[in-house]
């Protein structure tokens, strides 16, 4: 009898796996199916319409997922610089990537490279950073302007003197480099075999998909071989990665505090831990102090440092804080708290707050279409400048030893 329980029971099993198994499938965006559920049409028939096959791609090289959501944007340090341009307000962000650190010079050597390579003269020229920026008629430091870009040594210490415009078109390159990249190798980025399969196509396709890789303006987005465009993040995004409040959440979207740096606290060291006492971020802690007492340096750092020296965020992005500053997307505008998108906040140009508003002519003010936020605080700011809502500008052509760049990403159906 026993027996017999046991044949009926894995008999019953039976029957329910394969009833779940004829059940209807819905059809999602990485699944869409072989016919349209709108029309019955068939898929990649001749005449049909052509839905490739597609697995989603992993993310760019370097980039961190980002989960969108809404956080309190403006600066919660007392406001001594008295300019109440970045006042508090609730925006949502959509779900996007971050570059996990920021540009090193070797990335922009390798930049530099390619386009010494592939451009003109002319245009080489334009891409170079300012290495002047280092110089300063009452120090010494001549040495970084000649060493610090191409010496082996920094390597990967964020790239300077890059301007607004020059960061933009790093991103336009690395875009195409990427893609053509993962075009040519028909693979994703970790090297496995993904996506629509080239062995069951025609000749004349795969011919015409070995072309296109050679030139990535030609592969089209239908081919899920196109990454979007690398870009600079906006200054909400930048400042929602910043804080991180993803690691102060608990119960139903209940927050333990808000953050004045993009780490938990009111102070810039370590609270507990072997680290103790040593500071989160590198910056100036006073007049003429730099780095602490050789020996008890417990910022390691005089100028910029190498990446990844300093803990990460909750979000995993290094030196969101102190390092160098970050370039975002916006012009800047005094008044962007309150003109203003509550969803992917952007100011992209003198929208209902226009230059010419801005006595610029005579002297009266530096507003205008050309101003370019940026972000964080460098080796060279006091403490007040790593809050990341704390903001200045700069004309979009200029450069300094303290500003660099990382690149972002928008996520393409995903938010989680």
């Amino acid at each position: 009898m026993r027996s017999i329980g046991i044949r009926s029971l894995a008999l019953l099993l039976m029957v329910l796996a394969v009833a779940s198994s004829c059940k209807k499938k819905e059809p999602t965006s990485l699944k869409p199916g072989k016919t349209s559920s709108k029309t019955g049409l068939s898929y990649n028939t001749e005449d049909g319409f052509e839905v490739k096959q597609y697995k989603a791609l992993p993310a760019g090289p370097d980039l961190v997922f980002i989960e969108g959501g809404r956080f309190t944007m403006g600066s919660l340090e007392e406001d001594v610089m008295n300019t109440r341009d970045n006042l508090e307000r609730t925006v949502s962000i959509q779900s996007f990537y971050m570059d996990e650190t920021e540009v090193a010079n070797i990335h922009y050597l390798e930049y530099l490279d390619a386009v010494q390579r592939d451009s003109s003269e002319e245009f080489y020229r334009k891409a170079l950073p300012d290495t002047a920026v280092w110089y300063n008629p009452l120090s010494f430091n001549d040495s970084y302007v000649t060493m610090y870009l191409r010496h082996p040594g920094f390597r990967l210490y964020p790239v300077v003197g890059v301007s607004w415009v020059q960061a933009n078109d790093y991103c336009t390159w690395r875009s195409n480099a990427v893609n053509q990249s993962m075009a040519s190798k028909g693979t994703t980025i970790d090297g496995k075999k993904k996506g629509f399969s080239l062995g069951k196509r025609k000749n004349s396709e795969v011919a015409a998909e070995t072309a296109a890789a050679s030139d990535p303006a030609q592969l089209s987005v239908e081919s899920g071989y196109v990454l979007p465009p690398y870009r600079l993040p906006t200054e909400a995004e930048w400042e929602y990665a910043a804080k991180g409040m993803i690691g102060t959440q608990y119960a139903d979207e209940n927050q333990s505090n808000q953050r004045i740096y993009p780490w938990d606290g009111s102070t810039v060291r370590q609270p507990r831990g072997r680290k103790q006492g040593t500071m989160l971020a590198n910056f100036k802690r006073g007049r003429g102090d730099y780095a602490g007492i050789a020996g008890r340096s417990n910022d390691g750092a005089i100028i910029t440092q190498e990446l990844r020296s300093y803990p990460a965020n909750d979000y995993g992005l290094y030196d969101m804080a102190g390092n160098v500053n970050e370039w975002v997307y916006d012009v800047y505008r005094p008044l962007s708290y309150m003109d203003f998108a509550d969803l992917n906040s952007l100011r992209r140009d003198g929208y209902m707050d226009e230059e010419k508003n801005y006595d610029t002519k005579n002297s009266n003010s530096l507003v205008s279409d050309r101003l370019r936020v940026y972000k964080g605080g460098s080796w060279s700011d006091v403490a007040y400048w790593l809050s990341p809502g704390t903001r200045r500008f700069m004309d979009q052509d200029s450069a300094t030893a303290m500003v660099g760049f990382r690149c972002a990403m928008i996520a393409t159906g995903r938010n989680k």
